[in-house]
């Protein structure tokens, strides 16, 4: 229902009352989820231009250069409220939403990332809900033929009644080729084309602007929910791209957020409209005007048309087997016209529907989350074990190979950190995620070592990173302290992107993620991906005899820490961290000067070890505890065979150990030596599988 206060200065601009349908537009499209009303003054504040960005926030998807002759339409969304109450459907339409979003551009889309956040592995829900959203996501993906490439996974208990499944697509296509979703000409048609509208996502909008019910999964929470069509989506993706190649349309936008009331008012925000109701093809008999305009039924998109031109739309769409009809038209005036039984229903300024909404301001009160650190107990073979077990750093194979990543033919790497694609002879390289447990217990240091991570990781296969995108995630702001955490994490994200050079192109805001049934609110998410450009380089296990160093200094920074997850030793959290040692990595991978190179991150030295030197003997001085398991940011594992380029780097660098060929990862300490063998990784390394096949 339209909050009181927003009917009231709705109906003070007017000087009228709401007709049922207006009521119900604005509360969708008001709600958070649509209008950001109640972060719009943060994000203002990232930087989203640069000599490389065409497009940047405020269209489906945005554009940046990758090469003279070529060019990235990227986007990045949330399916999370949907995705708890039915997990296959609400991720596999997560995929096919920022999919449209893609093509509305005019691109072809070749490839999507996804950061997923679950509760404790060991609850049957989230095993559930693991199953079925790698099922969705993959059969969508693998249906319309798109690979899916490195994501992001987190466990924690603070999300276990309210999953984060986050989605990114990027798509290529030509310079100076592509479409605005934005309708520019008075008098041009606007035609509805892709599948049928029903009844499903009824209030989606709303739902996703609030905090999972007790109710959830009953038949009116459950009606919020789409399902997707996915050989629908496949001739969608063909039909669209052809018209664009053919300049059928000038103006293309998805039917996601709000329906087609969303996407008409927003599409032509500066020329008017008047939408014919009655014209909507239907897939539900009797259905209402609020239903038509606002139902979010999947794989439809609104075009801008000449008149000329809806025969040959026609003609494309019927071949495709799509519905396609003209539902509307642009004005040339400042109204936003709806018209159905023969009566005008709704008759607004479209500026105050699309894009009016009063921000919102609600209080911040900052919090201490950290807890002093207490050396966890047990030998150092069973913390090894207990981190290297935690399902952050597990195993996902039996997930991923549900995926087809080799879908197109351009993936040249796929690691659990990056995914490196080949467009015209060079590497695109990607990452995706952030650690919530950082940015809960320091908001502005988690949100800037976020993008410093993923900036770590482009550089460590040769990347230069050239934008990125965010997806902020977060509990009610209706909450001080959730405040405190947006306005926290926008300005160390924004710092560290100024610091870097790195643009925020787009993205999302997803809040109120909280379950009142589960008694939860999520850790602050400020997901980020980011995209790189530099060479082709792959991933090649270093040779035996090739020496190890870690790069950077290592600080007792162990909270929000894998090993603090394993065994709640608390700490303090990562600092924002050092970015002297990007630019030096980068070139010295570029070079081939190094013959691994790996950010040391999650799971600190000991996760980057296992990942790029398996087989190995390293030698650890001091306090092993902090050196294996600290999470500072900035640092960079290395191998080499020749460290005349390493001292001459300027770099601040230990050497502690060289690559073997015993099978055996030996970590020398002054307290014990331990040894893993191949089998003891395999076994820690298989959490998830062990979970997720358990019944």
């Amino acid at each position: 229902m339209l909050a009181e206060h927003d009917e009231a200065y709705i109906r003070s601009v007017l000087g009228r009352d709401l007709t049922s349908l207006e009521a119900d537009a604005f509360e969708n499209l008001w709600s958070e989820h649509c209008s950001y009303r109640s972060t719009k003054k943060f994000l203002r504040t990232l930087p989203s231009t640069g000599e490389d960005v065409i497009i940047g926030p405020g269209d489906d998807a945005a554009i940046v250069k990758f090469s003279d002759d070529t060019v990235l339409a990227i986007a990045m969304e949330s399916h999370n409220h949907p995705s708890y109450i039915n997990p296959y459907s609400g991720a596999a339409t997560g995929v096919g939403g920022i999919v449209r979003d893609v093509i509305s551009m005019g691109a072809q889309p070749v490839g999507i990332q996804a950061p997923w956040y679950f509760g404790n592995i060991a609850d049957e829900k989230t095993k559930w809900l693991i199953r079925n959203a790698t099922a969705g996501a993959a059969d969508y993906s693998n249906t319309i033929n798109v690979p899916a490439l490195s994501g992001y996974q987190m466990f924690d208990e603070s999300f276990s009644g309210n999953p984060l499944i986050n989605v990114v697509c990027f798509g290529v296509m030509r310079p100076n080729r592509f479409m605005f979703g934005k309708a520019f000409k008075p008098g041009w048609k606007l035609i509805l084309f892709g599948a049928e509208t029903g009844r499903d996502g009824l209030g989606g909008e709303a739902f996703a602007s609030s905090d999972i019910s007790k109710d959830a999964g009953d038949e009116g929470v459950a009606n919020t929910c789409v399902e997707g069509h996915l050989e629908i989506e496949a001739n969608l993706i063909a039909a669209t791209l052809e018209m664009f190649e053919r300049k059928t349309i000038l103006a293309c936008r998805d039917l996601g957020a709000a329906g087609l009331g969303g996407a008409s008012s927003e599409m032509c925000a500066d020329v008017g409209a008047r939408v014919f109701a009655d014209a909507v093809p239907l897939g539900d008999t009797g259905m209402s005007v609020t239903e038509i305009m606002l139902s979010e039924s999947q794989e439809r998109m609104l075009a801008e048309i000449h008149p000329d031109k809806v025969a040959e739309a026609e003609e494309i769409c019927a071949r495709y087997g799509l519905s396609c009809a003209v539902i509307g038209e642009t004005t040339g005036s400042d109204r936003y016209v709806v018209e159905f039984g023969g009566e005008v229903v709704c008759d607004l300024p479209i500026k105050l529907l699309a894009g009016g909404a009063p921000e919102k301001e609600f209080p911040e009160k900052p919090y201490s989350g950290e807890r002093p650190f207490a050396r966890p107990e047990g030998s150092l073979r069973e913390l090894v074990l207990a981190v290297l077990s935690h399902p952050d750093l597990a195993d996902n194979s039996m997930h991923a190979a549900q995926f087809n990543s080799q879908a197109q033919g351009r993936t040249y790497t796929v690691t659990p950190f990056y995914s490196v694609l080949e467009l015209e002879g060079m590497g695109l390289s990607l990452a995706c995620g952030c650690n919530a447990r950082h940015t809960y217990l320091n908001p502005y240091a988690g949100a800037a070592n976020t993008v410093l991570e993923l900036a770590s990781h482009i550089v460590s296969v040769g990347g230069m990173p050239l934008c990125a995108l965010d997806n902020l995630n977060f509990g009610s702001p209706e909450k001080p302290e959730v405040m405190w955490q947006i306005s926290e994490t926008v300005k160390g994200m924004g710092d560290m992107c100024r610091t870097l050079q790195i643009p925020i192109v787009g993205g999302n805001v997803s809040l109120y993620n909280e379950s009142e049934a589960c008694g939860t609110s999520i850790k602050p998410a400020p997901a980020v991906a980011m995209f790189g450009k530099g060479d082709l380089i792959g991933w090649e296990w270093p040779d035996a005899g090739d020496s190890i160093a870690v790069v950077g200094e290592t600080k007792a920074e162990l909270g929000g820490s894998v090993l603090d997850a394993a065994t709640g030793c608390g700490g303090a959290a990562p600092e924002v961290g050092s970015v002297a040692a990007l630019p030096v990595i980068r070139d010295l991978v570029e070079k081939a000067q190094v013959s691994g190179s790996m950010a040391i991150t999650r799971g600190g030295l000991l996760y980057a070890l296992v990942n790029l030197a398996a087989q190995a003997k390293v030698t650890i001085t001091g306090d092993a505890v902090t050196k294996l398991f600290s999470e500072t940011y900035g640092r960079f594992l290395v191998t080499f065979s020749d460290e005349h380029f390493l001292k001459e780097s300027g770099l601040s660098y230990e050497v502690i150990g060289k690559i073997t060929e015993d099978g055996k990862l030996t970590i020398q300490t002054d307290e014990e030596e331990v040894v893993l063998t191949q089998q003891d990784l395999f076994t820690a390394g298989s959490t998830i599988t062990r979970a997720c096949r358990a019944r």
